[in-house]
């Protein structure tokens, strides 16, 4: 990866719900670096070992609030998990645990006599819904119609940062695929389970598209996002070479030791994706989506072999237990 020249710094990074898969990993990262950091999440606030965890109730100013002041950078990543059923209190969820948190960030920065410097915030390819074989980029034009719990939320979600990061100088917001890889992986921990059970065919016509993403270079992704001051505006954080569904399930089985699973067509995956109170579009639709500005930044992809990707993910997997 060509290395970017470090911003001015003032060494504290704050993330926004940092204690999930993805706020895990870029916390070790910062951590291993040097940077002071501060997660603010639902724990209790304590001191930790290179850390702080602030506790905050996602809905009104606190304490955590003034950890917000001189911070280098401030990176949101919090919301609830889209794997849930597309009912519409789910989806008003959605939208209250990503909208609504990012403007009472927002509301929190504009009251800092230092506010961040710079703003990394987490969005999601579901912007665009099904896209069947476009391709689609940064310059692409995202969809007002599709599935409501990929749309809609997303849309509310990026609608909400523009508004409530307006008085922030650097402004980053990162649309990632699917991360693969490392344990807690939500993604492995799922598709190597349905693999290992056989049922790790094609789901619905096995054509759609599967944009994804390493997790060793989504974390160098928000890694540089923080430290480069040249990275501003939109970025899709996948991997350049987006795949089938068919292609994506293949590697999984791979990756258990299965030579076959069975398909799961269209009506099977609707309702078994009902029965364990998940969304069956998350399967069903795809994207894709390559990331032409982080090449054109010079970003290196240093994991783009699926198979290599998967194998890993599911040998972390394992281990972790």
């Amino acid at each position: 990866m060509v290395r970017p020249v470090p911003a001015a710094r003032t060494d504290k990074v704050v993330l926004i719900g940092g204690s999930g898969f993805l706020g895990r990993g870029l916390r070790d990262r910062l951590v291993s670096d040097g940077y002071e950091v501060v997660v603010i999440g639902r724990g209790e606030t304590a001191q930790r070992t290179g850390w702080r965890d602030v506790h905050w109730d996602a809905r009104s100013i606190g304490p955590w609030a003034d950890e917000l002041d001189g911070a280098a950078a401030l990176v949101h990543l919090a919301g609830k998990r889209v794997d849930c059923r597309p009912t519409a209190a789910n989806i008003a969820e959605l939208i209250r645990s990503r909208a609504d948190a990012v403007r009472l960030v927002g509301t929190a920065v504009a009251g800092r006599s230092r506010r961040p410097s710079t703003w990394v915030q987490l969005s999601s390819l579901a912007r665009f819904g099904d896209t069947g074989d476009e391709t689609i980029d940064e310059a692409t034009p995202p969809p007002d119609d599709g599935p409501p719990q990929q749309v809609e939320v997303c849309r509310r979600w990026e609608d909400a940062y523009e508004e409530a990061s307006s008085g922030v100088d650097r402004r980053v917001l990162v649309r990632p695929g699917i991360t693969i890889g490392g344990a807690g992986d939500p993604a492995t921990a799922q598709l190597a389970r349905l693999a290992r059970l056989g049922l790790g065919g094609r789901v619905g016509s096995g054509r759609q598209w599967v944009s994804w993403i390493s997790a060793t270079d989504m974390f160098a992704v928000l890694m540089r996002a923080v430290i480069d001051p040249t990275m501003a505006g939109l970025y899709h954080a996948t991997s350049p070479d987006p795949v089938r569904n068919s292609a994506l399930m293949a590697a999984y089985r791979a990756a258990v030791g299965r030579r076959f699973g069975l398909p799961s067509p269209s009506r099977l995956t609707t309702a078994g994706a009902w029965l364990m109170g998940s969304d069956p579009a998350l399967a069903l639709t795809g994207r894709r989506c390559v990331p032409t500005r982080l090449l054109a930044h010079g970003f290196h992809f240093a994991e783009t072999d699926l198979h290599d990707v998967v194998a890993h993910a599911v040998h972390a997997g394992r281990t972790a237990r």
